[in-house]
């Protein structure tokens, strides 16, 4: 009984140490074990269908959110500077919200949170999460220029962050002469 006890205690102060500390190191898979990532369906805040191969050839921010996430709040402003400082660059932060209505509660979350600058797109069928097996929001990937997922990150981060940066920009070079 004490044993157990002890076994509840140590996970509560591992999960409060892994909640307290939001940020985690994005690690990059290695080019030539890097998978292709489904070419995901969703549409955009008309409406319109589009495709996640429509950006081939760019290095995407890939975060998959929804308006009632509060961790997805958080991390929201880092991403839009995110796509601030790689503007003039091949760069695409592509924000798939998995929210079930229509694209007014998207844009009031979005205008209420001060974010204006994100590539923002819809996916109401959360078809997204099940193709990617993606277990909770939010969830980050980054996707290489051949449609290849380069690295993954569950959860909140700073985006905008000078070690982030560093990663886009050595995705941005690979392949170059």
């Amino acid at each position: 009984m004490i044993e157990r006890g002890l076994r509840l205690l140590v996970l509560l102060v591992w999960f409060l140490v892994v909640a307290a500390n939001p940020v985690r190191a994005l690690e990059i898979t290695p080019v030539e074990m890097r998978p292709p990532v489904p070419d995901l369906a969703f549409l955009d805040m008309e409406g319109d269908p589009a495709k996640l191969s429509d950006f081939r050839g760019k290095v995407v921010v890939l975060n998959v959110w929804a308006t009632w996430c509060q961790p997805c709040r958080e991390e929201m402003p880092t991403l839009d500077n995110l796509q601030a400082i790689f503007a003039e660059e091949p760069v695409i932060v592509l924000a798939l919200s998995v929210d079930r209505g229509g694209p007014e509660r998207i844009r009031a979350f979005l205008e209420e949170i001060g974010v204006e600058r994100l590539h923002v797109y819809r996916d109401p069928k959360m078809a997204a999460t099940r193709a990617l097996r993606i277990p909770g929001l939010p969830a980050t990937l980054l996707i290489d220029r051949q449609g290849r997922e380069a690295g993954r990150l569950l959860g909140i981060a700073e985006w905008d962050s000078d070690e982030t940066q560093a990663i886009i920009r050595g995705l941005l070079t690979e392949g170059a002469s």
